[in-house]
């Protein structure tokens, strides 16, 4: 009897398959890191047949350990925002995928934001800020820089997707070329109140429609897994049956099933979303508006505020100042010091994300002293993500009609201790990490095992989630909210930096 469900977790720096029983426990688990490329300053690429690589033999691992024929279906969640165009008949990029972190095309977002009347218009139609960060920018530049990818595209023979849809059509063969509306919603190209692409934002955009993936619910079959996919052989004719953007299949694995419900995501960017119903909610303090998912007929919809640096944070200070050598290491540094010694780290390397959205706010480090120790800047790191997930919870309680009362939390760096209780005491509100921190692949796996029928409805859902630990604020309200002043003064140095254009 089918018992598991597949989840495929293809993030920015690595590629994940976890399979989860029907209780919601993770039977395996597989990653394989992506390789990152960074052909100029800020620009992000990866190779989309690296991302189905090492997607891929980080499927072939896990259903190798599980018994055979136990897959009932599978489901997909993946960074947003990260735009691949390929050709329709051979499969092959034309060229590598642009990340989401990307800001080559800071000017092209530029222009739009300079015609009269587009902002509105975008933000009224997709609930989005005019950004480099979208996906709309990414297709626009590769079909303006590729050689002959306009007139490609234009014949049709050129097809876009996100990343969920580059994995769901090799997946299937090349037989199906969808989208889900999660995903869709993060492209700016999408109405999110007709949930369908919208004919004047990609005539604004001169961008082919014909390119377009065809949007679906969050939780329904999309095709089967062909037959003959080295290592996948034994996953023939199984259901690909759920998919969703990363951030919305966290909210939904959180169990945020109510309005008013938020969760924070703390990966490589970090993403506070908070459930606001089944109508879009307009955000007048610097945060998107997206759809969460699509269940049974019925839209939910959720504000979003993104930090663009948040975990990768913690990987500069391991991988380009080397002054840890695991990510762990961060943590045991920032513990062995009571505070930052006065300093703010503000990681603005590809600028700052919501509330701010500032393309060219640029990283910087004050307060400094002769006493600063490499334990300070470990702290600092730290510190930094939550005052920016502090950002975006201050503006969501401006925008949402209705008091958050507690914070659920995920992500590889939510295992800090440290910075969770940091974040409470920031917050003034507890903090709840469940027993389970996967919660972005089980969010993919839930909505996967709706449609396959491992479970029945979102009340069963609920039951699977506990909470390993709740942080309660410590810290007194007055020290915290001089740190909180000190962290603004600190973001209006970062920019200031950098003359806009």
């Amino acid at each position: 009897m089918s018992q598991y469900i597949l989840a495929l977790d293809q993030g920015t720096t690595s590629s994940r398959a976890i399979a989860f029983d029907r209780s919601g426990n993770i039977a395996a688990l597989s990653q394989q890191s992506l390789p990152q490329h960074y052909p100029q300053a800020g620009w992000v690429e990866h190779d989309p047949l690296e991302i189905w690589d090492t997607q891929r033999r980080a499927a072939a691992e896990v259903i190798a350990r599980l018994p055979e024929g136990s897959v009932a279906g599978i489901g997909v969640t993946n960074q947003r925002e990260t735009t691949i165009l390929w050709d329709k008949a051979t499969g092959e990029p034309v060229y590598n995928a642009i990340v989401w972190q990307c800001r080559r095309t800071a000017d092209i977002a530029d222009a739009l934001r300079e015609k009269r009347g587009v902002s509105e218009l975008v933000a009224e139609k997709t609930g989005l800020h005019i950004d480099a960060y979208f996906s709309a920018t990414k297709i626009k530049w590769l079909l303006d820089h590729v050689p002959s990818a306009r007139e490609r595209a234009e014949r049709g023979e050129i097809l876009f997707g996100t990343v969920e849809t580059w994995l769901i059509w090799r997946l299937t063969g090349g037989k199906v070329h969808v989208t889900d509306y999660s995903n869709a919603s993060r492209t700016m190209l999408f109405n999110i109140h007709t949930l369908s692409w919208d004919e004047e934002l990609c005539a604004l955009l001169d961008i082919p429609m014909n390119i377009l993936p065809r949007p679906v619910s969050n939780s329904e079959v999309y095709g089967t897994v062909a037959e003959g996919i080295e290592g996948l052989e034994e996953l023939a004719g199984v259901p690909i049956c759920g998919a969703a953007g990363d951030q919305q299949a966290a909210l939904f694995g959180q169990g945020c099933f109510t309005r008013g419900q938020a969760k924070n995501t703390y990966g490589t960017g970090c993403f506070t979303l908070m459930n606001v119903g089944g109508a879009p909610v307009r955000s007048r303090a610097g945060l998107v508006t997206t759809v969460g998912w699509s269940l049974n007929g019925e839209t939910t919809y959720a504000l979003e505020g993104s930090v663009f640096n948040a975990g990768s944070a913690i990987q500069w200070l391991r991988d380009e100042l080397q002054v840890i050598s695991t990510s762990h290491e961060c943590d045991i540094l920032a513990e062995s010091v009571p505070d930052s010694g006065g300093i703010y780290l503000v990681p603005a390397f590809t600028g700052l994300g919501a509330p701010y959205w500032d393309m060219y706010a640029r990283g910087c480090v004050v307060g400094i002293t002769r006493g600063t120790t490499k334990a300070h800047f470990a702290r600092a790191v730290l510190e930094s993500i939550a005052y920016q997930v502090t950002d975006l919870m201050t503006a969501m309680r401006q925008d949402a009609g209705c008091e958050i009362s507690v914070l659920r939390v995920d992500g590889g760096a939510s295992v800090s201790d440290l910075m969770m209780q940091f974040q409470a005491d920031l917050l003034r509100i507890p903090v709840d990490r469940p027993a389970m921190v996967e919660t972005t692949a089980f969010g993919a796996a839930s909505l996967a095992g709706l449609a396959a029928g491992v479970w029945k409805d979102l009340d069963e859902l609920s039951t699977l989630r506990c909470s390993e630990r709740v942080f309660t604020p410590e810290r007194a309200q007055y020290e915290c909210e001089e740190l909180y002043r000190g962290w603004k003064r600190a973001v209006g140095c970062a920019q200031g930096w950098v003359e806009k254009k």
